[in-house]
């Protein structure tokens, strides 16, 4: 069964978003990722943060104003 973007999977954690999701596209549900060039990885931007979620990635964006 695939899950929708903020459900829970059977252990009770959120999904991820794969690492390969480019921003542009993420850019269109979370406007944090409008800031990033849309050919950007989900992946590198983990990497340029040192956070391991998408959550964390649009917080620290949040903050870099």
């Amino acid at each position: 069964m695939a899950l929708g973007k903020h459900q829970h999977r059977d252990d009770g954690r959120y999904r991820r978003e794969r690492g390969d999701s480019l921003a542009g596209n993420l850019g269109q549900d979370y406007s944090e990722l409008r800031k990033v060039d849309p050919r950007t990885k989900l992946e590198t931007l983990r990497q340029r943060f040192h956070v391991d979620s998408l959550n964390k990635v649009r917080e620290k964006l949040r903050v870099k104003r």
